[in-house]
Parts: C-alpha cells; sequence; structure tokens
C-alpha cells in the first residue's frame, strides 16, 4: 500500500462527509455518529484479530481492509489528519531499542 492509496482513502471519506451522497455507506456511518462508527472499528478488529487467529491471510487481509476503512472514518469524525498519523509513525520509525522494560521479580527474595 503506497501513501497515495491512504490519502486517496482519507479524502474520499472527507468527502463523504462534507457532500452526503445517497446510498453512501460512509454517510450512512456519518449520519448515525460516533457511537457506530466505534462499533464498526470495534468489529472489525475482532474480525481481524480471528481471521489472524484461523491462519486465513487471504481473509485476514479483507478485515485489515474493512479495519483501515473504518479507522479513516473515524479519524475525519474526530477531526484527525493523515498527516497527523503518518508523522507519528515516522517518529516511531526513528526509535531504535524502545522495547519497554519489563518489571523483573526476585522470587529469591
Amino acid at each position: 500500500m503506497t501513501d497515495e492509496v491512504l490519502k486517496s482513502l482519507y479524502e474520499t471519506v472527507l468527502d463523504r462527509k462534507a457532500n452526503n451522497e445517497e446510498g453512501s455507506y460512509t454517510c450512512y456511518l456519518f449520519e448515525k455518529g460516533l457511537d457506530k462508527i466505534l462499533k464498526k472499528v470495534g468489529e472489525e478488529c475482532s474480525e481481524t484479530i480471528i481471521a489472524a487467529k484461523n491462519g486465513d491471510n487471504s481473509e485476514t487481509v479483507l478485515e485489515i481492509s474493512d479495519l483501515i476503512y473504518h479507522l479513516m472514518v473515524m479519524m475525519v469524525q474526530q477531526g484527525i489528519t493523515l498527516e497527523e498519523v503518518m508523522a507519528e509513525l515516522d517518529k516511531r520509525s526513528a526509535k531504535k531499542g524502545n522495547l519497554k522494560k519489563f518489571h523483573q521479580v526476585d522470587k529469591n527474595t
């Protein structure tokens, strides 16, 4: 997936929020509001986990795509830009050796 695909998807979702299009699922989600959008994000997340657990890569790809779409709808609803997310991912990719230290318990004391 290139940045252009993500940008195009984000722009389409932005457009659907600004311009109600009859029969659009994205417009339907915006009309129903944040609770419906969050419910769909949760459902798609669960479905992604189940597909991965079942070892079905083709189904997992489909579910990941659904999850990314619904996350984009949530982002637009919440006013979060794609640039904000990409900047955070870029910042994180520059970090090295950031494995969190686990609390170690000395069982002998």
